[in-house]
């Protein structure tokens, strides 16, 4: 099967300035190196396009500048980025400005995370646009990948690029052009997801849409979908992280039913997606990462009628409470119980805590007076000990009565359970280990695995409480 990464374009002079001509590439500044922006970078070099990659980090500019990346969870970025480096197509800096003043395209990938009472955190995407505005010059294109709030890019970060710039949006000839075509890779497989899936892309006015487009034809082999407006596009990926938020919460109040009924919801999910037209997700211990368990509050902050998306949020992120009752439950009080979680990053394969569900599971199991020791393959001990819990080294014997599985780490299905003489119960919050065999004696509880026991359990409970 052929590598759908691999890519040849044909060799392209550069112009200068570049301004959409197909048979010629130009300078792009990627600002923000990180997880996303430093594989946009790589992926534009690629492409034979010369690229500045723009951060606050000195370390990472002054490695970046050595040919070194300082993640190593995508696969051939590292090896991408040593090439255009040795070929002179990529350059690193901290100068905002002078990137933007000699560059043609601007791509911005700052993050927009969320405030502490789930509005959009500007602080770190805003100070980076004005210092783009100054360098910005006649028939400069900006275009943001951030996730936005719908009408961001039009109305927030037009004027104050207006305002840092001096310059007007729309005239491509004495003005700068402006876009917005949202990322939509996943980590751990960016260069994969670049060469599928459709890029959107949608301009505040039509010459900021068509030079956009040109851009992202230049530099892409996949299909470049122009959408009818930055709105449009804005939309469009809070419209599919949300989609998916959404059907997870159902498959997580599908999978508590299925507990209390005796069903396996994995049957049950398999059955009903065997129909086209179902699509069912799979049910967890919550969700965790920068993207589904933001992108539907920039939805809900500004559209407080949506219901159903903020439902979905307190659903999964219900899911953390779940787990523990049923470990309370089982074992009845976790005070003083050794508990050990087995993950710690918002997923397996990817090192990153952002929204891990861990952090709330290890603060709850904490709250009810639980020891809690914690494992995680991409970490170490003395960041695992930074979240404020005992350090356990693979294979090493353990107090633990209780194991909760946070992540699907491939690792956890070889774990020995002689190292566990105490222990009672197995909660596999990603229901990674159902096929595992265990020790006679330890209970285990898979989300939505339902049995016979919890479901007589959970029945007589319903019972008692319709007859009182």
């Amino acid at each position: 099967m052929s590598d759908p990464t691999a890519w040849d374009p044909p060799e392209r002079p550069l112009a200068r300035p570049w301004r959409g001509e197909p048979d010629r590439t130009g300078t792009v500044a990627v600002v923000g190196m990180g997880k996303i922006g430093l594989p946009l970078a790589a992926q534009y070099a690629d492409a034979g396009w010369h690229v500045i990659g723009v951060d606050v980090v000195p370390a990472v500019v002054e490695g970046l500048n050595a040919g070194r990346v300082h993640f190593d969870e995508e696969p051939g970025l590292r090896e991408r980025i040593v090439a255009a480096h040795a070929a002179g197509r990529f350059e690193a800096t901290l100068a905002h400005a002078e990137a933007a003043r000699r560059a043609d395209v601007v791509v911005m990938i700052v993050p927009l995370m969320l405030s502490d009472e789930q509005e959009p955190d500007y602080r770190m995407i805003d100070p980076a646009s004005e210092s783009v505005g100054p360098g910005l010059r006649p028939g400069s294109l900006v275009i943001y990948e951030t996730t936005l709030p719908v009408g961001d890019t039009r109305r927030r970060f037009g004027p104050l690029l207006e305002r840092a710039s001096g310059l007007p949006l729309g005239d491509p000839e004495v003005g700068f052009l402006l876009a917005f075509s949202p990322e939509r890779v996943y980590t751990g497989r960016v260069f994969r997801d670049l060469a599928t899936y459709p890029k959107l892309v949608g301009g505040v006015d039509e010459a900021s849409a068509a030079r956009a487009e040109a851009f992202y034809r230049s530099v892409l082999r996949a299909e470049v979908w122009r959408l009818s407006s930055a709105e449009a596009a804005e939309f469009a990926k809070l419209a599919e992280t949300t989609y998916r938020d959404v059907n997870i919460a159902l498959a997580n109040e599908f999978a508590r039913y299925a507990e209390r009924m005796g069903v396996d919801i994995a049957e049950v999910i398999s059955g009903a997606n065997s129909q086209p037209f179902s699509h069912i997700h799979q049910p967890g211990i919550g969700v965790g990462g920068h993207c589904i368990p933001v992108y539907p509050h920039f939805l809900i902050s500004r559209a407080p009628e949506l219901q159903i998306p903020e439902l979905a949020r307190r659903v999964n992120d219900g899911q953390v409470g779940h787990a523990v009752q049923e470990l309370q439950r089982e074992l009845g009080s976790l005070e003083g119980v050794p508990v050990l979680v087995l993950g710690l990053t918002y997923r397996e394969n990817v090192k990153e805590l952002a929204y891990s569900r861990a952090i709330p599971l290890i603060e709850r199991l904490r709250f009810h007076g639980a020891e809690v020791w914690a494992y995680d393959p991409l970490m170490s001990a003395e960041e695992v000990e930074r979240l404020g819990v005992r350090v356990w080294h693979w294979g090493e014997a353990s107090p633990a009565q209780a194991i909760v599985v946070q992540t699907g780490a491939a690792e956890f299905r070889a774990l020995d359970h002689a190292a566990f003489p105490g222990l009672r119960v197995v909660y596999d919050g990603r229901n990674t280990l159902r096929d595992v065999v265990r020790p006679e004696g330890v209970r285990y509880i898979g989300v939505g695995r339902g049995d016979g026991a919890r479901a007589g359990r959970r029945l007589a409970t319903a019972g008692r409480g319709a007859g009182q």
